[in-house]
């Protein structure tokens, strides 16, 4: 799985096109996605069991997260299975982009995470 910080400009271009969605999820990879968020942290579990770490890529461009999962055609009990995934969901106005991770779990969810934008309080101020 990896993670690129940045795109090219014909990437840009090309997820500005694209449809995006805002969270929470209402389908995933393959199911239901869990979404997690308090004061602190943001957290999506997306079922990704059918998928190698190799064959996942999350990119996050600006405010948008981009999924990409795709393997080539196995051999089944059917046939051959060709699957893949295409995504791109907005982040949470609170989410800060930069502090976004993903890793594949070990049962098999894509587990992406972000922490809380920091909102520095001001001490009160005396008015009268």
């Amino acid at each position: 799985m990896s993670q690129s910080p940045s795109a090219s400009p014909t990437e840009k271009k090309c997820l500005a096109r694209r449809a995006s969605w805002d969270w929470p999820l209402q389908t995933s990879l393959d199911g239901e996605a869990e979404v997690h968020s308090d004061d602190e942290k943001f957290e999506v579990h997306l079922d990704a069991s059918h998928f190698c770490p190799s064959e996942i890529k999350v990119k996050v461009i600006g405010r948008l997260v981009d999924i990409h999962a795709e393997h080539k055609a196995l051999a089944g009990p059917i046939g051959d299975v060709e699957r893949s995934y295409n995504r791109t969901y907005k982040l949470p106005d609170d989410v800060n982009e930069a502090s976004v991770k993903s890793w594949l779990s070990p049962r098999g969810y894509l587990v992406i995470t972000a922490h809380k934008k920091t909102h520095v309080s001001k001490p009160p101020r005396l008015i009268l």
